[in-house]
């Protein structure tokens, strides 16, 4: 089976399944000298199949996944925690809900390719069936069996979850 016939088929699964934004940062551009902060701006919504992101009509490879909040003034012992705490400001500077998940950096991946031979972030092809790789340290496992397990955890999550 095709990659391309996979992810439509895992879309025909995810219809009424739960969605999550995906963003677009931005940084304006100083006025007479002066910087503006940086928003992230909705530009779409997609279904989070842990390293996918499954649209209507494309699948993205994950990026950042941050949760919007307003800016409060807070100590950080991390300099990545500092960037985090401004990427969820800006994403409610942008018009993100308080508390919704939102996704930026991510990359459009390329089916037709991965069918063909190529590999397209961590969709390839191994021994002729479309798989994918999970994580960056793991294996590649078949992409049916993956858009399986994903959907049917979004579909249906843990208690508790």
């Amino acid at each position: 089976m095709s990659t391309r016939v996979l992810l439509e088929a895992a879309r025909a699964r995810l219809a009424d399944a739960p969605r999550e934004a995906l963003g677009e940062l931005i940084v304006p551009r100083r006025v007479l000298g002066v910087g503006r902060l940086p928003r992230i701006a909705r530009c779409g919504s997609a279904w989070h199949l842990g390293v996918l992101l499954v649209t209507d009509d494309a699948v993205l490879a994950t990026g950042d996944i941050v949760r919007a909040r307003q800016e409060v003034r807070r100590g950080f012992t991390a300099e990545s925690q500092r960037q985090r705490a401004e990427l969820a400001a800006a994403a409610r500077r942008g018009g993100i809900t308080e508390g919704e998940t939102v996704h930026i950096g991510w990359m459009t991946l390329d089916a037709d390719a991965v069918d063909s031979g190529a590999a397209s972030g961590p969709l390839a092809l191994r021994d002729g069936v479309p798989s994918v790789r999970w994580s960056t340290a793991g294996g590649f496992m078949p992409l049916a069996a993956y858009l399986d397990e994903r959907v049917g955890l979004l579909r249906h999550p843990p208690a508790g979850a």
